[in-house]
């Protein structure tokens, strides 16, 4: 990807982030290693490091909440979860996002 491609998707990723991180919690609870390399292995984020202050924020804002748990033999992890007014919004941003990409598509459509 050049230069100028490379800016747009970081640019969509850094919309979308949040959203993807609610959409994998919709489906369990991870913790945050697990969450980075989910989105990393999709190229939605390049590292871990951008994730840990989203998730924060997150927590802030009531989207997400978090537990720390401790499997035997292991050190604690510190798990994530959606709570109802994150599920709220992810479904308000499906919404917003077929819309708009439906009409971003059929205006890419008509430019070929």
């Amino acid at each position: 990807m050049d230069g100028t491609g490379e800016r747009i998707a970081t640019n969509l990723r850094k919309g979308v982030l949040e959203f993807c991180v609610l959409s994998l919690l919709s489906r369990r609870d991870m913790y945050g290693l697990e969450l980075a390399n989910a989105l990393i292995e999709r190229r939605l984020t390049a590292s871990e490091g951008s994730l840990y202050p989203l998730l924060a924020r997150m927590r802030a804002s009531g989207t997400v909440e978090n537990r720390w748990e401790a499997p035997p033999g292991a050190r604690a992890r510190r798990y994530y979860a959606i709570t109802e007014i994150g599920r709220a919004q992810l479904a308000a941003f499906a919404g917003v996002w077929r819309e708009t990409a439906t009409q971003v598509d059929a205006l890419l459509e008509g430019e070929r």
